[in-house]
């Protein structure tokens, strides 16, 4: 994989209380270019760092004051410093110390007396790491940031869509965030396959310098067992996997919000039922989970074999939509004052859509069923009407059925009826003309 090339100088601090050291140290980094910062004690470095954030730091060990552990420590706990990587620089060759400067966050070791060669390509590798780690990071915060606005936008309209039932004045608002939410899914969608790629070549670059190398290295088995490569290397498929997850999620939304939406108000088309009742479940589905107090609300699909309908599919979507949401509305209504919640939370609360053809009548029948307590006759013989509402102050405006009776009578020629028995459930039978 070609590394791409590093284009600000890098600033490296050199933390040591020998001068020479630093004299040595300071004319090879900047024979390759790089900057150079200069501290002798651990409290004088962390004082410069302030001032000046470097690349990577090479840092002593035994120095006067606080020694490199504990410099190591504060600058780790530090967010402004936190991820700056640092090298250790000792004389020590005892095991125990190296373990203890990585688990407090060093990066690597120099030991004393140190080959400039060997510096030098150290500093390389962890320069073009920390590189290559912020790069990643910044781009995956970029695309975070894109797909953390697509998903509010999506939010707000699904939120637009329950609680705000003139659903015909947001067709194409939702059209149109359904497309531009496309775009950055694309482009994840595209990145994670190269991702994935440039993953497998890792691995196996990494699998191969293992069988050549895993007897003739003592550093590299010890890195080896430190970052648990085994356990690296069967997790990291499996985080890929839930992007890809993550992201066909994403996919699925979007087809349902422009299939919910279709922008066909001026002609009729040819429509599968089907796609709009499922379009709407998949975006109610958040409403029909577990919400704590109401346990979750299972949906029962009957599908018969349907031919598509001539119809306008964004306003027979609209209807869906009210009915389903009004359904969710009643469940949750029965835990509002918490008098019956028990004997509600005994009954598996359910949501039974069925679908069939009437061959003679050349018709299709939608019928929607809940089984939460269901309306008083009197209730009922008022639903269709547009002045009529049994939904408290800031909870919708009460014109969803009447906005439905409209859509299916109106507009389609078909029949909208409505069963209900109180304390029992309700059922709408919509009929359409193939």
């Amino acid at each position: 994989m070609m590394i791409e090339p590093l284009l600000k100088p890098m600033h490296i601090l050199l933390v040591d209380d020998n001068p020479n050291n630093l004299k040595v140290l300071s004319e090879a980094i900047q024979g390759c270019g790089w900057k150079t910062l200069m501290a002798t004690d651990g409290e004088s470095a962390i004082e410069q760092i302030e001032y000046a954030l470097p690349d990577l730091i090479l840092l002593d060990i035994m120095m006067p004051g606080i020694d490199g552990f504990e410099t190591c420590r504060r600058l780790k706990a530090n967010s402004i410093t936190q991820n700056i990587p640092v090298i250790f620089m000792t004389a020590l060759a005892d095991a125990t110390d190296k373990v203890k400067g990585l688990e407090i966050g060093a990066v690597d070791y120099i030991t004393k007396p140190f080959q400039q060669e060997e510096v030098i390509a150290r500093l390389k590798l962890h320069l073009k790491i920390s590189h290559l780690t912020r790069t990643l990071e910044q781009r995956v915060q970029e695309r975070t940031i894109e797909l953390t606005k697509s998903l509010q936008e999506l939010q707000n309209t699904q939120l637009q869509l329950i609680q705000s039932e003139k659903m015909s004045t947001l067709g194409q608002l939702i059209a149109g965030i359904g497309h531009e939410i496309n775009n950055p899914i694309g482009f994840m969608s595209g990145n994670c396959s190269h991702i994935e790629e440039y993953v497998n070549d890792l691995l196996r670059l990494v699998n191969l310098q293992q069988q050549k190398l895993s007897d003739s290295d003592p550093e590299i088995a010890e890195l080896v067992e430190d970052i648990d490569l085994e356990y690296l290397v069967e997790d990291l498929p499996k985080i890929l996997g839930s992007m890809h997850q993550g992201i066909s999620r994403l996919k699925d939304i979007s087809l349902s919000l422009r299939t919910f939406a279709r922008s066909d108000i001026s002609s009729m088309v040819e429509f599968q039922i089907h796609e709009g009742i499922d379009s709407t479940l998949m975006l109610l589905k958040h409403r029909l989970q577990d919400q704590g107090s109401r346990p979750k609300i299972e949906v029962i699909k009957e599908y018969g074999n349907l031919p598509p309908i001539t119809c306008y599919p964004g306003q027979l979507n609209q209807v869906f939509m009210n009915i389903i949401a009004n359904a969710i509305d009643a469940f949750d209504d029965l835990y509002q004052d918490g008098s019956d919640q028990k004997i509600a939370a005994a009954t598996p609360h359910t949501i039974a859509i069925a679908t069939s053809i009437d061959h003679q009548q050349k018709t299709v029948s939608i019928c929607i069923e809940d089984n939460a307590f269901g309306m008083p006759p009197e209730v009922q013989a008022k639903i269709f009407e547009p002045s009529f509402t049994t939904k408290a102050v800031g909870k919708g405006t009460g014109l969803g059925l009447a906005i439905s009776y409209q859509i299916i009578i109106d507009k389609h020629n078909g029949q909208i009826q409505c069963s209900s028995i109180s304390g029992q459930g309700t059922k709408f039978i919509i009929t359409l003309a193939i």
